[in-house]
């Protein structure tokens, strides 16, 4: 069956299949939903069929085309409902933080880019990091998606980022200087929002006058630039092709910050005819990246080819469902990026979130699973656990298994790929919180909406066996001692999602790939594909 094409069973007409809704056909006491067209007869279900990787009608040719992905009861007392896809080649992947970011995300799209035709960054600004290293190349990216490093990949940023125009050209001008080429590369979203010298300065002065209830931001102007442009008056990339109207703009726009930054916060005011020749410079440098994304994008996927969706920061950091009011301004769940792109939720593929195998989070808000002690210090210095856009130390702690398992529906994961694991080499035990105990006693299996309740929940934890043996740069499933292999399934039946990936430390090669299907099969080809693709 092509990729693109399904027939409507009213009509007899060929239709995209991006239109087709789920039909159901119920045979010998199942029932099947099918999201590709079937053929009559096609499905014949196997009797006692329980995995979810069983496969239907083997005596119907076509039958390869179909995969079990899912199945639940279809009602009280009814037949089990078996759920199966076309098994056509994943096409796009999404892959996002599943914790409080810094989960390692940019060694994951950078392993994986080489695979893809197109990467896409759709949300946040330079308040995010990615640090990618490649035999002797270290990278800290900030904007730019990390498929950057890749010389066959095309680069865009979305609608939904907020942009800092001069921290872009001095990443630009810092990835041209060890060799990588940008310009023909690299669209910048004509929507996405621009961030101004006034927003950085009402960002550091809100902080300050917060105290010690400080939300523990960057400082990089991203939440005002955010506010902005929810008010229907911020700045967009499209001006940065018109640099005199965008300084006409900006000064205009600056002023009313000025006024808020000396009359609230009694702050010294920017100089504006400063911030406005920086904001011509740089537009001048960045105009040429200007380009629609949603257009292109979608004739990426019409020619077949792939695309890889970048998330910056992690769920638990989302602006709707995270820790609020300790999160980010923008949503970091995958549907985002259909937003922020200019496309159909359609063209999102499989899910790949990021967690590290314990847990850090960087500035203010509950961390149920904090090591205040001499093991955070000790998990700290092994992991390097610093910020890359900040240098600041981030607070580190257990894996917390509700706050991921509640990821894992949130943003309806796919798969995990499992980060540092050989930090945890030197435990002789490893904690994993499983639930959460109010002071009353009340165990709770997800995380509250309120903070404030957050904050006092007590974590119900489960120990496991520390395996006390070296696994850097292990990059083979039966390499790993057996105590590392229990805890990678320990987590995945606590999460109730495959482990396809795990990192054994920072560079690409020291990676090992797990399990089968077709993610685990996408996520492993994809880094084949990668590998030698790097500058």
């Amino acid at each position: 069956m092509e990729r693109n094409r399904g027939q409507d069973p009213s009509t007899g007409r060929l239709r995209p299949a991006r239109s087709f809704s789920p039909v159901f056909i119920e045979t010998a006491g199942w029932l099947l939903r099918c999201t590709a067209e079937p053929a009559p007869g096609q499905f014949r279900p196997l009797p006692g069929l329980r995995a979810p990787d069983a496969c239907l009608s083997p005596g119907v040719p076509s039958f390869p085309k179909f995969h079990v992905t899912q199945w639940a009861g279809t009602g009280y007392h009814g037949p089990p409902e078996v759920i199966v896809r076309d098994s056509q080649p994943i096409r796009s992947l999404v892959v996002v933080g599943g914790q409080w970011g810094d989960e390692g995300k940019g060694k994951v799209v950078d392993l994986l880019a080489g695979g893809f035709e197109a990467v896409v960054r759709y949300n946040g600004g330079h308040n995010a990091g990615h640090t990618v290293k490649f035999a002797d190349q270290h990278f800290a990216l900030h904007l730019v998606p990390s498929g950057i490093v890749h010389e066959g990949a095309r680069c865009y940023m979305g609608a939904s980022m907020v942009v800092d125009p001069g921290a872009l050209v001095r990443e630009i001008e810092g990835l041209e200087a060890k060799g990588v080429h940008v310009d023909g590369r690299l669209t910048l979203s004509p929507r996405a929002t621009l961030i101004l010298p006034t927003h950085q300065a009402m960002d550091r002065a809100r902080e300050r006058a917060r105290g010690g209830e400080s939300i523990g931001t960057t400082g990089r102007g991203i939440g005002p630039a955010y506010q902005d442009l929810a008010q229907r008056r911020a700045l967009r990339a499209h001006l940065l092709t018109e640099p005199e109207r965008l300084a006409d703009e900006g000064r205009r726009l600056m002023k009313a910050h000025n006024r808020e930054l000396e009359a609230l916060h009694g702050a010294e005011p920017e100089d504006l005819d400063a911030a406005c020749a920086l904001l011509e410079g740089a537009a001048r440098r960045l105009a040429p990246l200007v380009g629609d994304v949603g257009g292109p994008l979608e004739a990426h996927l019409d020619r077949g080819d792939h695309v890889l969706f970048e998330g910056a920061q992690g769920i638990m950091l989302d602006l709707f469902h995270g820790t609020y009011p300790y999160v980010t301004s923008s949503s970091c769940l995958p549907g985002a990026a259909a937003v922020s792109c200019g496309i159909s939720p359609r063209e999102l593929g499989p899910v790949l979130g990021v967690m590290k195998a314990y847990v850090t989070r960087v500035g203010g808000g509950p961390f149920p699973t904090e090591l205040e002690d001499a093991a955070g210090d000790a998990l700290r210095k092994r992991g390097n656990e610093f910020g890359t856009t900040t240098g600041r130390p981030r607070r580190c702690g257990w894996f917390d298994g509700v706050a991921a398992r509640f990821a894992v529906r949130t943003a309806g994961l796919d798969a995990v790929a499992l980060m540092k694991l050989d930090v945890l080499d030197e435990l002789e035990e490893i904690r994993v919180a499983v639930a959460y105990e109010l002071p009353g006693g009340e165990r709770l299996e997800a995380p509250p909406a309120d903070a404030s309740v957050l904050e006092n929940v007590h974590p119900v934890f489960e120990t496991l066996p520390g395996w006390m043996r070296s696994t850097r740069a292990v990059t083979r499933e039966n390499d790993l001692p057996e105590a590392a292999r229990s805890y990678i399934g320990f987590l995945e039946r606590l999460l109730g999602v495959p482990v396809v990936l795990v990192s054994t430390g920072p560079r690409r090669e020291e990676t090992l790939f797990m399990g089968s299907g077709p993610v685990a099969d996408r996520v492993r080809s994809a880094a084949g594909s990668a590998a030698g693709s790097g500058p």
